[in-house]
């Protein structure tokens, strides 16, 4: 098949792919798209809590800077996508409210909120009874909680379709078949070949597939990304106006150990999630998942029982080792990096797509993403 040249080739069309892409364009580049249906993937299951704040973990301080970063602006970015595209994005500015059921995940929570403060994060300790009377759907066994007012909200698949619309007026050209391998000439990546034989050629080519990031034929073996997938199971639900407002902000909880959401839309759907499970490639929607989650789900708040259960869904995060993302420039000429965001995809999207229109431009990646250099998993050889 003949071959198509661009600049910047992106292989995976999914909102870190996307908005690559978008910004790539903006700068100037010519751009194209190789993926057989932009915006899917895990954007598709994903909730879209843009919870910073909520989401710090132990050890996870460098990328709490990053998820921070992109958390501030996101206000301009879904603006920004908005007004040009059009889309209602379902960007909420709701606040997220994390509860405890019992002395354990109360305990739990406790420590969360010491490392937020020591921190410097804004986050506001309840009582059970101040819990409730923010949201009165919760169960009267809540023992206290922590209002998060920073983090928010935004509709994934609402995000991509606008992506995909930002991306076709900013000329991108959209290849919907999959990349085969990895094309290269010497030492330097050149482009892709796709599944029907066509030759995608590129001065650089930037690898955003997500999880199936690693599984790149023609990737040297010491620049292949270590990315994995989890997969994570979420079911929707409706609310029927007669039960408007089920809830006004997004709730989180540990129960039993577990971490459940309940993350409501302002068109009535409520997203329940996750479970975060290593099997693979498996995105079977399973019973037990299914169980599991509506039972912690209905502990914390009961009257979700009466709610229509409108789909059920598995997707694939795409894992790193320490769970931040690789972004910029590999250890092969012309081949860039942007995957392993883990459970922060959607959060990181302004940051991500800056950083590496960044890179493109410049061959530096800014401040704040030098951290996550995908040559901080490189193998080096050990003396004899």
């Amino acid at each position: 098949m003949p071959s198509r040249t661009s600049d910047v080739l992106v292989v995976g069309g999914g909102i870190i792919g996307l908005v690559t892409a978008w910004r790539a364009a903006q700068r100037g580049f010519a751009t194209a798209v190789v993926d057989p249906e932009p915006g899917g993937g895990a954007a598709q299951v994903a909730a879209g809590m843009l919870a910073a704040v909520t989401e710090l973990h132990h050890g996870e301080q460098t990328l709490l800077g990053l998820n921070l970063a992109s958390a501030r602006r996101y206000p301009d970015f879904a603006a920004e996508l908005a007004d040009l595209t059009g889309h209602d994005l379902g960007y909420r500015r709701c606040g997220t409210l994390a509860v405890a059921l019992d002395a354990d995940d109360r305990a739990h929570l406790r420590e969360l909120h010491a490392l937020q403060q020591q921190s410097g994060l804004g986050s506001e300790w309840l009582s059970g009874r101040e819990c409730r009377r923010l949201e009165p759907m919760l169960a009267p066994g809540v023992r206290g909680g922590l209002r998060v007012d920073g983090d928010h909200q935004i509709d994934p698949r609402r995000l991509t379709r606008a992506l995909v619309a930002a991306c076709e007026l900013a000329g991108v050209v959209f290849h919907r078949v999959w990349a085969e391998r990895l094309d290269r000439a010497g030492d330097r990546a050149v482009g892709v070949t796709a599944a029907d034989g066509t030759a995608l050629a590129a001065d650089r080519v930037v690898l955003a597939a997500g999880s199936l990031s690693g599984r790149l034929a023609g990737v040297p073996d010491d620049v292949l990304p270590p990315v994995r997938p989890v997969k994570g199971q979420v079911l929707r639900l409706s609310v029927p106006q007669r039960y408007a407002p089920f809830l006004s902000r997004t709730v989180r909880a540990m129960v039993r150990g577990s971490h459940v959401y309940l993350v409501p839309r302002e068109n009535g759907e409520l997203v329940v999630g996750a479970t975060s499970e290593e099997l693979g490639w498996d995105t079977t929607v399973t019973a037990g998942g299914v169980y599991e989650l509506l039972r912690d789900a209905h502990e914390l708040v009961p009257g979700i029982t009466e709610l229509p259960l409108t789909e059920t869904r598995a997707g694939l995060r795409p894992g790193s080792p320490d769970n931040a993302p690789l972004l910029g420039p590999s250890g092969l000429p012309g081949l860039l990096l942007a995957t392993g965001h883990h459970r922060n995809g959607v959060l990181l999207a302004p940051v991500t797509g800056d950083a590496m229109a960044h890179v493109l431009t410049t061959g530096e990646l800014p401040e704040e993403a030098r951290p996550f250099t995908p040559r901080r998993f490189a193998r080096t050889e050990q003396p004899a």
